[in-house]
């Protein structure tokens, strides 16, 4: 009789050096997509003109994740942990000698450690999707790289042992246990190390407002904008600004430095454009929401001669995430509370920002920070050659 099922066949496991050349080839990949990350985080923050190669949209944009307080861990970049965990693993892989019976050994340790990567990945990748809602392509690449990990050391231990996981852990300690030399030269002296980086790492991420010299000049417009700079400029910059806008803080304090260094040659013209869908016709959705009432608490403050200083207060305030309390920034402006509060319901401080959207969305504004120089726009940023010129 003859039967139409075929028998399974046990499946075969590949050669052992196979599965630990993947492993090490995955934490290879996590390790230089970190090391890109770890740049491309400081060069956001930093450099002036910087856009990485994967800010494509307002949803895939890595620069937006690196802009995000949750960019960080531990007051510490979340790629330098990358770089800080995948060179670990390496190191554990080193422990493993692939022509000897300890192959067995360490692969639980990894899989523990692989598991909580994992288990990261997937709370980042919630914070990406309903906090920040943008995505990091490099980003979504470790995701897959620490579940890949976490995959090939579950297989491993399933191809060539015969013990449990939690057995096999023990097991694992016990090898690091009997032999110290790999301990005590090689582990403990590295996490020394990165304890001692992730102490004296240099926030770079925390940049504060340039202190306004003495004697500069500032002043209103005929319209009634507030500037700062040169009464005679050879180059005047118009920008249009959002408080809880990232890339208009680093801008916005990067033109400062560059007037109080020429002073005699810049003026910069400060107009508010935010994107609160509260206030903006522009936006649809909620976005920044809060930004538009920072806008009227900066144009009440320009008509009482405290522009600039409510100017940095807000954009600090908006960088540290703190709810917006009046009642201090009165204080530290030194201006009457009650009048503060009341310029959110004052119909001709709306009117002002109005004006200013109503200018912007004219112009063709579809974002911040915007810059308009002799009647032209640019959105972003400002083409270096510009500048170049000015203060050549």
């Amino acid at each position: 009789m003859k039967t139409f099922f075929k028998t399974q066949k046990p499946v075969k496991a590949l050669p052992f050096r196979a599965y630990f050349l993947t492993a090490i080839l995955l934490a290879l990949t996590g390790l230089f997509t970190s090391i890109y990350l770890s740049i491309s985080h400081y060069r956001v923050y930093t450099d002036f003109g910087y856009k990485s190669f994967c800010a494509i949209s307002k949803a895939i944009n890595c620069d937006t994740v690196s802009q995000s307080s949750y960019s960080l861990f531990l007051d510490v970049p979340v790629p330098f942990w990358g770089i800080v965990g995948y060179t670990f693993v390496l190191m554990m892989l080193l422990l493993i000698k692939p022509r000897e019976s300890s192959r067995q050994r360490i692969w639980a340790l990894i899989f523990w450690i692989a598991m909580a990567f994992s288990v990261y990945s997937v709370i980042l990748a919630f914070i990406s999707n309903y906090r920040i809602r943008s995505y990091c392509i490099l980003c979504i690449l470790t995701y897959a790289v620490n579940l890949s990990l976490l995959w090939y050391a579950w297989l491993i231990r399933k191809r060539f042992s015969n013990s449990g996981i939690f057995e096999d852990t023990t097991y694992d300690l016990m090898y690091l246990k009997e032999n110290p030399s790999k301990v005590y030269g090689l582990i403990l002296p590295y996490l020394i190390i990165v304890a001692a980086c992730a102490f004296l790492f240099p926030h770079y991420w925390k940049f504060d407002p340039p202190p306004l010299p003495v004697d500069i000049h500032t002043g209103v417009t005929q319209e009634g904008h507030p500037w700062i700079g040169a009464e005679n400029p050879v180059l005047t910059v118009i920008e249009f600004t959002d408080y809880e806008c990232f890339q208009c803080r680093k801008l916005h304090f990067f033109l400062r430095r560059l007037v109080a260094d020429n002073s005699n040659k810049i003026k910069l013209i400060h107009r508010h454009f935010p994107m609160d869908h509260e206030v903006n016709s522009l936006v649809k959705h909620p976005f920044h929401v809060g930004s538009g009432a920072m806008a009227l608490l900066a144009i009440y403050a320009a008509g009482e001669g405290s522009f600039w200083k409510m100017n940095d207060l807000l954009f600090e305030n908006a960088a540290q995430r703190n709810q917006l309390g009046i009642k201090h920034l009165a204080a530290d402006i030194g201006i009457d509370f009650e009048k503060l509060k009341g310029a959110l319901r004052d119909p001709e401080v709306r009117h002002k920002l109005n004006q200013d959207i109503w200018a912007g969305l004219k112009l063709g504004i579809t974002g911040t920070p915007a810059f308009v120089i002799d009647g032209k726009v640019y959105l972003g940023q400002i083409p270096a050659e510009i500048i170049k010129k000015a203060i050549k």
